[in-house]
């Protein structure tokens, strides 16, 4: 196995690691373990746990933050197109990885190690700038409304993946339908969501020209 693949690989059962027991549950010893690697190895590449763990999240947000900023740049693309591309983007990765995502909001919203959650808001932060630059073009070349609230505008697309994530039972219950359940979610929830998110914003942002 290549040097990159090792490493790759370690980053893949770490992330299912720390998903499932989060932080304080995990261990470098078990996702040595998991990993069929030596500790030597593991300590080689990330030095210590917590960069392990920032490992997991600076590859993910980055890879992400790519696709991004290609929509960004593409001409062809109005504004509202490439805002309506991050969010489709966006759901997608947030369906297939709700273990990921989940892990994201426990950890940020826990206060016992303020270091590393600076660190993860830090990373964090590099996507949310993706998307509020894409709405302050919209601004700028008179395609959006000029007092259009861009930050409340993120939490609405950030905070409605938070609240079902975070809040299965509820949602469950609200929606009629089980959100633990992987087929409701990707071929019911996700486009279903799609469409409001998009809805919504385009009538709160775009200035229609008759």
């Amino acid at each position: 196995m290549e040097k990159t693949d090792k490493k790759d690989h370690i980053l893949d059962i770490a992330e299912k690691v720390f998903s499932e027991l989060g932080y304080d549950g995990a261990s470098t010893r078990l996702i040595s373990g998991e990993a069929n690697v030596n500790m030597a190895m593991l300590n080689y590449y990330f030095g210590s746990k917590e960069g392990l763990f920032v490992a997991v999240f600076e590859r993910k947000i980055n890879s992400f933050r790519a696709l991004l900023q290609n929509i960004a740049e593409d001409e062809s693309l109005s504004s509202w197109g490439k805002l309506e591309q991050c969010i489709d983007k966006y759901l997608d990765r947030v369906f297939e990885n709700s273990c990921f995502h989940k892990l994201v909001n426990r950890e940020t919203s826990l206060s016992k190690h303020p270091e590393i959650n600076d660190k993860i808001s830090n990373i964090l932060m590099v996507n949310i700038l993706e998307f509020k630059k894409v709405m302050q073009e919209g601004i700028s070349n008179g395609s959006f409304f000029e007092d259009a609230d861009i930050e409340m505008c993120i939490v609405t697309i950030f905070g409605t993946k938070n609240y079902i994530i975070n809040t299965p039972n509820v949602t469950s219950q609200m929606l009629g339908n089980n959100v633990r359940d992987t087929d409701f979610m990707q071929l019911a929830l996700k486009p279903r969501l799609k469409m409001y998110m998009k809805r919504l914003l385009k009538s709160y942002l775009v200035i229609e020209n008759d």
